[in-house]
């Protein structure tokens, strides 16, 4: 399903300090939107067949499901704290925190999560669930990373293909509503393929190969400066890998955007070694961009419960 005009952002929360960093995100995100904005918490244990009613023997307001409805109510007065007169609304949802926001991506403007929750090992370290949703959801995910850089541009990462497309579109949208420019880098190492079948060749001129990879850049933003007039597109073609290089410019950027995967990518299976890289070590927030297909069910093992939306009893 496509997102609508009011289709929310939405955020998923655990309790964590990062879910916290992710609302705050999220609640910018809808505001520049016009968006409203939906905080979610996933409630595992029902499908677990564990109660999360209170013991008997003790307090009325203890239990795993008040502790889950303290998680989100938490989370709505931080979001509204941080956006006076933004429309808020929390929810807590049976199911697997993966399963849960993918489900939820189908109706979302966007999706927002935290880099690693309460299980979350270093800064260093993306979350399982992180991963599983930028890799699986059905529309744009926002992972919050780092620090934005308050008057940094909007960095995304181009390789020629379709998905570059999808992601230039949202870097342009982005940067339109935050009023920053947008940083298109291109970096190769060697030619790159433009269709199947195309044969590469094992020898080549440097200066030839740059004047090709600079056709595909120039190529990949043509249109969007017409389209965006206000917002200023500065080409970068860069020798060497591009993972490193996103990385590099991350430290001055507000957001980089990357692909959900690129060239050689088994579509639907994997996220991209560029955007897992990005992911692992970004210094500002990173935003996936998926392939714009439908979106395939999950191999069960990859993701439990895939689309759970069933609410639990109290």
């Amino acid at each position: 399903m496509e997102p609508t005009s009011t289709s929310p952002v939405v955020v998923g929360v655990d309790g964590s300090s990062t879910g916290l960093t992710a609302v705050h995100l999220a609640a910018d995100a809808a505001v520049r939107r016009n968006r409203p904005l939906r905080v979610v918490h996933a409630f595992v244990w029902p499908k677990l067949r564990i109660s999360g009613k209170p013991s008997p023997a003790g307090p009325a307001e203890g239990g795993l499901r008040h502790q889950a409805e303290r998680v989100v109510t938490e989370a709505v007065a931080e979001a509204r704290a941080a956006a006076p007169g933004l429309p808020v609304h929390g929810e807590v949802v049976a199911g697997f925190a993966t399963a849960v926001l993918v489900g939820e991506s189908t109706r979302a403007a966007l999706v927002v999560v935290g880099d690693h929750g309460l299980g979350g090992l270093t800064s260093l370290v993306i979350g399982s669930v992180a991963v599983q949703v930028t890799t699986h959801a059905a529309g744009p995910v926002l992972v919050a990373r780092g620090r934005p850089h308050p008057t940094g541009p909007v960095v995304v990462g181009i390789d020629g293909s379709g998905l570059s497309a999808k992601a230039i579109e949202f870097a342009v949208e982005e940067a339109s509503v935050r009023r920053t420019h947008v940083v298109a880098v291109h970096a190769y190492r060697h030619p790159v393929s433009t269709q199947a079948g195309d044969v590469l060749p094992t020898v080549h001129d440097r200066q030839a190969l740059r004047d090709d990879e600079g056709r595909v850049l120039a190529e990949s933003v043509a249109g969007w400066r017409e389209r965006y007039p206000q917002v200023e597109i500065n080409r970068q073609l860069m020798p060497g890998r591009p993972a490193p290089a996103l990385v590099e410019l991350s430290r001055y950027a507000q957001l980089v955007v990357v692909g959900g995967h690129g060239r050689g990518a088994l579509s639907g299976l994997l996220l991209g070694s560029v955007s897992q890289h990005v992911l692992h070590h970004a210094e500002c927030p990173v935003a996936v961009v998926p392939h714009p297909t439908p979106i395939k069910e999950p191999h069960p093992r990859t993701i439990t419960d895939a689309g759970a939306r069933t609410h639990p009893q109290p």
